[in-house]
């Protein structure tokens, strides 16, 4: 299967280099690019989720979570050469830790996608190896 480039980068950013911010760049453009598809939007709001939690915006990341767990859930649980499934079940988990952090604050943590499509995986590894040569 051939993956855009963007989404690609996407993942290297999200799985690899822990870049939110990124993420929500590469994503967003590819976001606009697809016709602001609801897909594009979840996993993008997820990435947004995490980049504010990490920057200490509990509400903000709490309500990205949300936002991106329900626009994630109408798709299989295996899509796009990934676990879609297995990152919406650890974004739930994140959003009820974040709804009792008053109570029981819990330091950052990343989440990880699942790459399930080895062709990807390698694309991804061809594409970091290249960002890397360019830094």
């Amino acid at each position: 299967m051939m993956y855009d480039p963007l989404y690609i980068q996407f993942l290297i950013h999200f799985n690899w280099n822990r870049d939110y911010y990124e993420c929500h760049e590469v994503m967003e453009e590819l976001w606009l690019e697809e016709g602001r598809h609801p897909l594009c939007q979840g996993l993008l709001q997820i990435a947004v989720g995490l980049y504010h939690f990490e920057n200490g915006n509990v509400q903000g990341s709490r309500k990205l979570f949300t936002a991106g767990i329900e626009k994630l859930v109408p798709y299989p649980e295996q899509i796009l050469g990934i676990h879609l499934g297995r990152l919406v079940r650890e974004a739930r988990q994140y959003v009820l830790q974040l709804e009792c952090w008053e109570q029981a604050p819990f330091p950052f943590y990343h989440l990880t996608i699942q790459i399930e499509d080895a062709e990807l995986l390698e694309v991804m590894t061809e594409v970091q190896s290249m960002m890397e040569e360019f830094k």
